[in-house]
């Protein structure tokens, strides 16, 4: 299990090169706070979208649409 301390740029970007099985550097990817979650932050990586858990878990994001 990761554990990340810090949100971390470099740390985050590891955590996620290790998820989709290939080199993602800090450059690339974009990280804001996630509101649904204390301590859980949202990773924003070319087309897609993710979440990294307090224990350093990352899943995928699933954004709900509302259709009016």
């Amino acid at each position: 299990m990761n554990i990340v301390y810090a949100a971390e740029k470099p740390s985050i970007a590891d955590l996620l090169s290790d998820y989709v099985e290939q080199p993602v550097t800090e450059d690339e990817i974009n990280i804001s706070e996630n509101p649904d979650e204390t301590g859980s932050f949202r990773i924003d990586w070319q087309f897609h979208n993710f979440v990294l858990a307090p224990n350093g878990e990352i899943a995928p994001d699933e954004f709900e649409f509302s259709h009016s």
